[in-house]
């Protein structure tokens, strides 16, 4: 094989670091933004925000409101003690069982509670426990029980497993746990310490005035016929107590008002804002976007250093050289960022106006590449822009990517927005007689009528989306 040389020209892309770092911007929420500017604040003294940036006043207006716009809570995750701690190194013997928060233990270094939820539950009920007349023993079993919880505030584990686990040397048995989990189980919030939701409402029940109308045939219930009554058997259930159709309602009525989660009032959570990168609104009949200025963060080069590098060209000065040109890349990319954000929403009103004007109903179908073709952008970019992003409406606060969607064959030809049927399918199951409830089909057949063609496979997977039981559990007597 004879090797030559050969000149060959051909074109490719490279990622400058400008560019990456404008890509990486892109996909960024408004919160992580911030995030990645204070790390860049810190970390170049040519960066600098503007003086006259403050801290936003509490907001008083729809447009202020969108820099708080909403939040959130999520549940705070939380372990139970069998998992964070072996119960030998909490039984001391002769000391007994020590737990986290305990006055009597001066043991500074002692590991903290994996959740502030779930010390705030466990200080309630041993607050409860230290009132109680119990022996050292018994108050110890109790505190144990306290610590294997769930989140619910349910045991999940079996009494006997749980006193396998302690040393032998302690001689506990179930029957010593059975007695504890009964001190545990009078215990505020009524229901918790329970086995399963049965015996968690029936403790509740049981914890309520003796003269509760309705109190013995609803304790029956959920005892020995809940399951029935999940599938909506009133024909059975009026069969076993024996009653008619209003007293069944009002035992119904009873249960439906108690606490299937007696701890969740105890379990913590932490606040999540979302900010809305733009604000929508109608002037002179057109819908417009604008960017939020709360959610724009104002930087500039600092000037001091900036005209140091300008009346010095010393080789010493290098690394500030280059830190200048990252911190004006960094500004550039930030107005980019904001700029491609507000094409983007503004595009989307463009086409979802009749939702702006009429709501979900009227949502059309859209696609990224629609977006993208009408911007002169990659599908990526309207990815990237359309992912944690969100708009302030008049109607809510939504992320870019929700006006996106798949879309539904009519009648006539055209398309119905996914999102459209959804709302259809909301309005018709909130208007329904709850006597007759309508079936997926029957939904179908009435969305047929309206010129809107689905199978009942796809009524019944948007319902299941909306989170919508089916016609069987949403029947009322």
């Amino acid at each position: 094989m004879k090797h030559s040389l050969q000149i060959k020209l051909s074109q490719h892309l490279t990622l400058t670091p400008q560019l990456q770092q404008s890509i990486r911007l892109l996909q960024l929420s408004t919160l992580e933004l911030n995030q990645e500017i204070e790390r860049f604040l810190q970390e170049n003294p040519l960066l600098e925000r503007e003086e006259d940036e403050e801290s936003p006043a509490p907001p008083s207006t729809p447009e202020q409101e969108a820099s708080v716009a909403t939040s959130t809570t999520s549940s705070t995750e939380s372990s139970s003690a069998q998992e964070d701690s072996s119960p030998q190194s909490d039984w001391n013997g002769e000391e007994g069982y020590t737990s986290y928060g305990n006055p009597e233990s001066d043991d500074d270094d002692s590991e903290p509670p994996l959740a502030a939820g779930s010390a705030t539950l466990r200080e309630h009920l041993l607050g409860q426990l230290s009132l109680m007349p119990l022996s050292r023993r018994d108050t110890q079993l109790v505190a144990f029980l306290v610590d294997n919880l769930n989140d619910d505030g349910f045991i999940q584990d079996d009494l006997g497993e749980l006193a396998e686990i302690l040393p032998e040397e302690l001689e506990i048995e179930t029957e010593d746990l059975s007695i504890a989990l009964k001190y545990l189980q009078s215990l505020e919030p009524a229901g918790v310490g329970a086995r399963n939701i049965g015996e968690c409402l029936a403790l509740q029940i049981e914890a309520l005035p003796e003269d509760t109308p309705y109190r013995a045939q609803a304790l029956q219930i959920v005892r020995e016929n809940l399951d029935t009554l999940a599938l909506r058997d009133y024909t059975k259930l009026k069969k076993i107590l024996r009653c008619d159709d209003d007293t069944l309602r009002n035992i119904q009525s009873l249960i439906t008002h108690l606490n299937p989660r007696p701890a969740a009032n105890y379990t913590g959570s932490e606040a999540r804002y979302v900010v809305a990168d733009v604000i929508v609104r109608k002037i002179k009949g057109m819908w417009v976007a604008s960017l939020n200025p709360d959610a724009m963060p104002k930087l500039r080069v600092n000037r001091m250093y900036a005209d140091i590098l300008h009346r010095n060209r010393d080789a010493s000065l290098q690394q500030l050289s280059g830190q200048l040109q990252e911190a004006k890349w960094l500004i550039k990319n930030v107005q980019q960022r904001f700029d491609t954000i507000l094409r983007v929403s503004q595009a989307i009103i463009d086409r979802q106006r009749h939702f702006f004007e009429h709501g979900e109903v009227a949502m059309r179908p859209l696609v990224l590449r629609e977006i993208a073709e009408t911007l002169t952008l990659h599908e990526s970019t309207v990815s990237r822009v359309t992912t944690q992003k969100f708009m302030f409406t008049p109607r809510g606060i939504f992320e870019l990517k929700y006006f996106f969607g798949s879309h539904v064959t009519t009648e006539t030809g055209g398309a119905c927005s996914a999102t459209a049927i959804r709302a259809l399918i909301k309005q018709l199951v909130g208007e329904e007689d709850r006597r007759t409830p309508l079936s997926d089909s029957q939904i179908s057949e009435i969305l047929g009528k309206q010129g809107i063609v689905v199978a009942r496979r796809t009524i019944a997977k948007y319902r299941e989306s909306l989170q919508i039981l089916p016609v069987n559990l949403r029947k009322a007597i």
